[in-house]
């Protein structure tokens, strides 16, 4: 058996999106005559209450394309020291926008309004405009931990109050929608941009979404036909994403009890210092020291367990649609037999 936690992006399409791709009328995206393409952005802007939708190819098109349409060389972009646009994107900041970057040391990388307040740049020429704050919902980095929606709700206020725009990378939105029992308009309501990635959590085997105002996509639709995102016949992977967005939401519950029996399992194990709380499907645990992440993740591998290396010590594992119960059942026969500590002993 394989059991393949290193992310939630080795999914594989289900049997139903497959037949939905299948079966997906299409066009050329570049002119508008997709017909699956736009049934699947209009799906997506009606599902956050926001006006439009922009199809990507993924979460860091959808994240770069954002950040392009809202800001202007020279100005920054304020973010946790944790946000994947700017440890994950290839520098994208800079490359694709010519902005310099604000990073503040949030709570396991979520920001406080006071923090993102005493962060804004006064009016002086020595200093970039702040243009744009960007959010992380759930965080990758911290655990996959969730936003306190009453808190962006007072970083909207912020930003409001000193004209900043507010960006979401949602690439597992759905992930904190599901655990928090919250609503998608509740986060459409709140941000100029969302990026919501179809990949990840809900299965889909490529894309991401961009939205918010008509005239935020129809910058960003330019933008995207610049990084060569514009698409031809894209409708068969449209298809997948409304597929997901009808079917694979509800589900991810499941992904967020098997990855807390995860997270219990490795709190028990004597080589494991700290489980991060885990809120959602991403478990994030730190061994003890003096050992090495590296080592845990090929004495795993020999063992049929793949996982992800998160720094020297930290480890990450995560669960997705292809994770059952029967995977969990496997584990916790293999974790508690080994130990790498014992082993250098």
């Amino acid at each position: 058996m394989i059991v393949d936690l290193r992310s939630d992006t080795v999914s594989r399409p289900t049997a139903g999106m497959r037949e939905a791709m299948l079966q997906a009328p299409v066009g050329d995206d570049v002119y508008g005559e997709d017909p699956t393409v736009n049934e699947l952005e209009a799906f997506a802007a009606r599902l956050f209450g926001v006006e439009a939708a922009l199809f990507c190819v993924s979460g860091t098109m959808s994240n770069q394309i954002a950040i392009r349409a809202q800001t202007q060389p020279n100005d920054e972009v304020i973010c946790d020291r944790l946000s994947h646009i700017y440890l994950y994107e290839g520098g994208g900041l800079a490359s694709n926008s010519l902005v310099s970057v604000r990073l503040i040391e949030g709570n396991r990388g979520r920001l406080t309004a006071e923090q993102v307040a005493a962060h804004i740049n006064p009016d002086d020429v020595h200093f970039p405009v702040s243009r744009l704050v960007s959010l992380e919902n759930t965080v990758n980095k911290a655990g996959g931990v969730c936003y306190d929606l009453d808190e962006i709700r007072r970083i909207k206020e912020v930003c409001l109050k000193h004209g900043l725009k507010l960006h979401l990378d949602g690439a597992r939105l759905f992930n904190a929608i599901v655990a928090q029992g919250s609503d998608p308009q509740d986060f459409g309501r709140l941000f100029d941009s969302l990026s919501v990635c179809l990949s990840k959590g809900l299965g889909c085997p490529v894309g991401s979404l961009l939205l918010g105002s008509k005239e935020l996509i129809r910058k960003a639709r330019r933008i995207r036909k610049v990084m060569g995102g514009g698409w031809r016949q894209a409708g068969m992977l449209a298809a997948a994403g409304l597929y997901a967005l009808q079917h694979h939401i509800e589900r991810l519950q499941e992904d967020h009890r098997r990855a807390k029996l995860l997270g219990e399992l490795l709190q028990a194990h004597p080589d494991v210092q700290e489980v991060y709380p885990v809120e959602t499907n991403i478990v994030i645990a730190e061994l003890r020291a003096p050992l090495k992440a590296h080592k845990w993740q090929a004495a795993l591998k020999e063992r049929g367990i793949l996982i992800s290396t998160f720094g020297e010590r930290a480890i990450r594992m995560v669960t997705h649609l292809d994770i059952h119960d029967g995977h969990i059942s496997f584990l916790s026969e293999v974790l508690p037999r080994f130990s790498i500590q014992k082993e250098h002993k």
